[in-house]
């Protein structure tokens, strides 16, 4: 049987997805709505996937719907893993290395270089004890998603000559990069205008397949731009409202017309949709499970 980390479904996921030359997406969802819908999508498709929540879902809902999600995602016909997206407070680290999530992802960006190794490596050393696996930020992206607070720092690209070093002291096993990536809404000109391509390239080239790369800052994102990242390193490509859209306006058409059965059935519906593309036409990773 398979050690650690090789025996955990998020480490196992994103390396098969390396190595198969496609990517995998995590998708941020806050309910059980979200939840279902990335299933049904992933089993449609015959795609892994990741279902990843905020610290605010494991604070709202509490440690029994993580246990939920992952109850479903196990009994899922193809690989799902449960993962915690920007653990921002050692607390919220604390309290989901008590949950059943496969994977966490330390944000240590707030904390200067030091600092942030610190955090992420005590993360890290309890993990292990629990079969949990860990990524982490290496610099700082600058805006706020929904459930991650706007931080009022500027952001900081990753050094490349930082990158494997902060890998090994860390022993993190997935890797997010700020290379002029942001959290919401790009400003003028897009990622097209503000992704530093050659620094993407050189973090990529100083880690090696051994530390596959996560992409954040996808909204809005354009598929080509989804796909430059993949060519550069990206395995994991973190996904929010881009998937939900079909989602949020089926029930603004329809919550006053139907009754909350049909709303929910028909609600994850569209969700499960917006996911299904991007596993079809962008990610490459539909008949990969």
């Amino acid at each position: 049987m398979a050690a650690y980390p090789e025996n955990n479904r998020t480490w196992q996921i994103i390396h098969n997805a390396r190595k198969g030359g496609y990517a995998v997406g995590g998708f941020c969802v806050y309910n059980a709505e979200g939840v279902l819908a990335v299933i049904k999508a992933a089993e449609r498709c015959r795609s892994p996937a990741m279902i990843q929540f905020f610290p605010w879902t494991l604070h709202f809902h509490g440690p029994a719907f993580i246990k939920y999600a992952a109850e479903v995602a196990r009994a899922a016909s193809v690989p799902i893993s449960i993962h915690l997206d920007h653990c921002l407070k050692p607390s919220d680290a604390d309290l989901a290395l008590e949950c059943a999530f496969d994977s966490i992802m330390v944000d240590g960006s707030m904390y200067d270089e030091e600092g942030n190794i610190k955090y992420v490596k005590s993360v890290v050393d309890r993990a292990k004890d629990k079969g949990i696996t860990v990524e982490a930020e290496l610099g700082r992206m600058e805006g706020g998603e929904d459930g991650l607070p706007t931080i009022d720092l500027e952001s900081v690209f990753t050094d490349p000559d930082m990158a494997a070093d902060f890998v090994k002291k860390t022993g993190v096993h997935f890797l997010a990069p700020s290379f002029g990536n942001v959290h919401g809404p790009y400003p003028a000109g897009g990622a097209e205008k503000h992704w530093r391509l050659d620094r993407l390239e050189k973090i990529h080239a100083a880690l090696g397949d051994a530390t596959p790369l996560v992409l954040h800052g996808t909204h809005p994102l354009s598929d080509e731009m989804i796909r430059v990242g993949m060519a550069r390193g990206m395995v994991k490509v973190n996904q929010n409202r881009n998937v939900r859209n079909g989602y949020h306006e089926y029930i603004a058409e329809n919550c006053t017309k139907v009754e909350l059965t049909t709303l929910q059935v028909e609600a994850v519906e569209a969700y499960s949709k917006g996911v299904e593309r991007l596993m079809v036409e962008v990610f490459d990773s539909a008949g990969k499970a």
